[in-house]
């Protein structure tokens, strides 16, 4: 595995980490919670010693399943990546979604980092993870409703209170960042980044190389999308975010699939899966420190880890990139 610090952060991250927003089922049509646990220690012991959660992940149940899953590891060994500023027990802040838990109940999810929500959700997150501190808090989305200064204040002090050891962001804008920077030093930008999806090339990238930010490029594989295991048609329940997504429609499956078809026998010839071949395309993109990949099981969780094995030279990723060009950009 390799390894790269965040930023000027004194955080080292594996450069493939894992996502564990599938493994706490929400939006992902449920999860098992053993088959969570072995996903995250397969992981790290091919030395992916980084995971990416949230409190929404599951409402608590993704942090409780790292906690879990971290038991008897080396407390400095493993990356904490935790988040805040997404509330379903808290009506405060702008409405961000209406959706369904786990249990399929009615909840209200809100964006909302004020000072004295951000305390509480990472006393909450601490609990749950069974730590005393994490290694990189994130805010989760953008809050229009409270000011970026306020909002980084209230975590500097968490830093200084030794309970945060790196701040980062998620989903912010390039000028977002920079007005983060002038109350805080941001080690990273957490945001979705995949051959279907580069939009952040055109400011985040080159606000992350000119000021030295991490970029952890969510969704790498597209939900599942790029692995080339997903059909046209292909039904899913309906607490899985994937049931209603326009990337999932029959016709743009098919787009993709005939993409992935040109790139499958350069993946054959190096005995490795699409999946790996995209994770490795993905850190090797201009910008990219960390691809966050999510997985269910052991075996899933093996396969995202050795794609680190996967070589591509400058020939073959230029390759890679006249296919993908054949695609309609995602809408």
């Amino acid at each position: 595995m390799d390894y790269k610090e965040l930023g000027d952060s004194g955080v080292r991250t594996s450069v493939i980490a894992f996502g564990s927003w599938a493994a706490g089922g929400w939006m992902w049509g449920g999860t098992e919670q053993n088959d969570a646990v072995g996903a995250i220690r397969a992981s790290y012991d091919l030395g992916v010693t980084s995971i990416d959660t949230a409190p929404i992940y599951g409402m608590g149940l993704s942090e409780e399943i790292v906690g879990e899953a971290i038991k008897g590891l080396p407390r400095d060994k493993v990356q904490i990546l935790t988040k805040f500023g997404m509330r379903w027990n808290l009506a405060q802040g702008t409405l961000a979604m209406k959706t369904k838990d786990n249990a399929g109940h009615d909840i209200d999810v809100y964006t909302y980092a004020g000072p004295e929500s951000i305390v509480r959700e990472c006393e909450d997150s601490l609990r749950r993870l069974g730590t005393d501190y994490i290694d990189l808090y994130q805010i989760h989305w953008p809050d229009v409703t409270t000011p970026i200064d306020v909002t980084m204040e209230a975590v500097t002090r968490l830093m200084a209170q030794g309970k945060v050891r790196a701040v980062g962001v998620s989903n912010y804008s390039a000028a977002q960042m920079a007005e983060a920077e002038k109350t805080v030093k941001l080690a990273s930008n957490q945001v979705p980044y995949s051959m279907l999806r580069r939009d952040i090339e055109r400011e985040v990238v080159p606000f992350a190389l000119e000021h030295n930010k991490a970029i952890l490029a969510y969704s790498p594989l597209q939900l599942g999308l790029l692995t080339g295991k997903i059909k046209p048609g292909q039904s899913f329940a309906a607490t899985d975010l994937r049931a209603t997504h326009p990337l999932f429609k029959a016709e743009h499956v098919t787009r993709v699939n005939a993409f992935l078809a040109k790139i499958r026998p350069l993946a054959e010839s190096k005995s490795a899966s699409l999946a790996q071949v995209v994770i490795r395309w993905t850190l090797a993109q201009p910008g990219i420190t960390v691809a966050l990949v999510g997985a269910r099981n052991a075996e899933q969780a093996t396969q995202n880890a050795k794609a680190i094995e996967v070589k591509l030279s400058s020939e073959e990723l230029d390759f890679i990139d006249k296919a993908r060009q054949q695609l309609q950009p995602a809408r």
